[in-house]
């Protein structure tokens, strides 16, 4: 009985033991609700996150990573030319407001609504609240993304009509312009 209780024992062991399994990967729908988070937990509080650290290659698409350098490039140019003039008390052309959202003051939380997966593209309706004002204000902006073959990657951002853009690559295209005026 003892041998018959230890062998079940072993048994038992090795097979309970699951050494060298393969984790599965991550699901498209996973993987674009990581890139959503990913970009509101890094930029969704504050701009100082655009002027403090470089723009991630593995978040943002080819296209939309060379707006944002340009338009935080052409920023921070700005500054310095301001903070060397004869004015240096005069208000150089930064990033006001939340550059991701499409209220002005931001956001207080979101939800991912769905994803929505079309070949290489998908698009995300995020449902946003502002609720430090009464009345609470809330809105959707819909996230495009690209799949480059290897990843997701976040290519644009869709706002809703209480903005004053009507997507982001716009407005950092006209920020772009304004600073070259």
């Amino acid at each position: 009985m003892k041998k018959l209780f230890l062998l079940s024992g072993l048994f038992l062991l090795f097979t309970s033991c699951k050494k060298n399994e393969v984790q599965p990967a991550l699901t498209q729908d996973s993987a674009i609700n990581a890139k959503v988070n990913e970009l509101y937990t890094a930029y969704g509080k504050s701009n100082e996150a655009i002027y403090n650290q470089p723009i991630p290659e593995d978040l943002f698409s080819a296209d939309l990573k060379k707006v944002l350098e340009e338009a935080i490039n052409d920023s921070k140019a700005d500054i310095e030319k301001v903070k060397n003039s004869d004015h240096p008390d005069e208000k150089p052309l930064i990033f006001e407001g939340a550059v991701f959202s499409s209220l002005y003051e931001g956001f207080t939380g979101y939800k991912i609504k769905s994803v929505r997966i079309k070949n290489t593209t998908a698009e995300v309706p995020v449902a946003f609240e502002y609720n430090l004002s009464s009345p609470k204000v809330a809105w959707t902006d819909t996230i495009r993304l690209t799949n480059t073959g290897k990843e997701w990657k976040i290519d644009n951002i869709t706002f809703d009509t209480i903005g004053n853009s009507r997507d982001l690559k716009a407005r950092l295209t006209e920020f772009v312009k304004s600073t070259r005026q």
